[in-house]
């Protein structure tokens, strides 16, 4: 299975049904837009940006004067959900070199303005940093409840895939404008995440090689691993009202293995087999990939990471490049990313991707 191949929408294309049928596809076309004065955030998830507060950061001064903010919107297919919004940060610069790019993925719930803080740290350090809002999220939004109702009308329907491909796909035409950018580095391109936003960074990267750089965090799991140990329960939870309404179509009492199955099966085609972390993991082979995980993370199961890790380790060994692989596992710490894993990201992208001195 080659999802490093030279036509990056490969993944998705096949994940249940063809793209072509689906959507109508559309030149990547820009669009200017406005900083969002009232970003939307959905559930009670909210939380605090300390976290990302830590984040390494250049000390300059009258940093926010040098700060240059984009916010636009990239038109991936037709329809209301094919309009991705970006916000974009980066230091103003007089010289024409070209920079890497960072692209951070919001967890479930949240919105590209959560992420700030990590943008301008990144931007501080002389990257362009870039944030999107997810599908059926932020901007993309118009409740409360708008990623819930996606996800009962993709398995009702079947015409939808809002937990993880279709943001994908957005991700996919998003290194369509970013490699055209004349500020960017087409070939040093990374991309990140947190939870949900982890699983984004980890299939974008496994069905588009333009990034080059991949760091997922608490996002990696082993779904069909999680349906066999009977460890699925707390992923379920997170998005549970799909699951109360297919129990239901099902004539079930409770939600069981079969539910979790059919489920994922209806709304992520091939999630549970064929795309996989044992099989995607290791395909994002010889780029550069530090997967950071919570040792008591009941979403990822660590026991279920052991077959995609060290297949990895393999194909990485087998590459000639085994330091380009690194698994980081904080004991005791459960589904939540922690000041020393944004740190540990860092690293990992000054290690592969630094900006050259300006």
């Amino acid at each position: 299975m080659d999802l490093c191949c030279t036509r990056p929408p490969h993944l998705l294309r096949v994940a249940g049904f063809k793209y072509e049928q689906r959507r109508v596809v559309v030149p990547v076309a820009v669009e200017i837009g406005k900083p969002v004065k009232n970003p939307m955030y959905q559930g009670n998830t909210l939380g605090s940006r300390d976290v990302m507060e830590s984040c390494p950061k250049e000390d300059i001064e009258s940093f926010k004067d040098g700060l240059h903010e984009e916010n636009i919107y990239l038109i991936t297919e037709e329809g209301e959900q094919g309009r991705l919004p970006v916000l974009i940060l980066s230091m103003n610069k007089s010289d024409q070199k070209k920079r890497p790019a960072i692209v951070f993925i919001h967890s479930s719930y949240k919105c590209k303005e959560w992420l700030r803080p990590l943008l301008e740290a990144y931007a501080s350090r002389g990257y362009i940093a870039v944030a999107i809002d997810s599908r059926y999220h932020g901007e993309r939004a118009s409740s409360t409840t708008t990623y819930q109702e996606a996800l009962i009308s993709s398995w009702k329907n079947g015409d939808t895939m809002p937990f993880i491909f279709d943001t994908v796909w957005d991700l996919i035409k998003l290194a369509d404008y970013l490699v055209q950018r004349e500020d960017v580095d087409p070939f040093r391109i990374g991309i990140t995440g947190e939870s949900l936003g982890g699983m984004h960074a980890w299939f974008a990267a496994a069905s588009d090689h333009r990034y080059s750089v991949v760091v997922p965090i608490i996002g990696v799991q082993g779904f069909q691993w999680a349906m066999d140990n009977d460890k699925w329960q707390a992923r379920v939870d997170s998005i549970k009202p799909v699951f109360e309404e297919a129990r239901i179509d099902l004539g079930k009492s409770v939600i069981d293995k079969e539910v979790v199955e059919k489920v994922w099966d209806r709304i992520a085609p091939g999630l549970a087999s064929q795309f996989d972390s044992p099989n995607t993991i290791p395909a994002i082979a010889p780029r550069p990939q530090l997967i950071i995980h919570g040792g008591e993370d009941p979403r990822c199961p660590l026991a279920g990471l052991h077959i995609p890790i060290s297949r990895a380790e393999e194909a990485y060994k087998k590459a000639g490049c085994p330091e380009n692989f690194k698994f980081i596992t904080e004991s005791g710490i459960g589904h939540q990313m922690t000041a020393s894993m944004v740190k540990a990201a860092s690293d990992w992208f000054d290690k592969f991707l630094k900006p050259r001195h300006y």
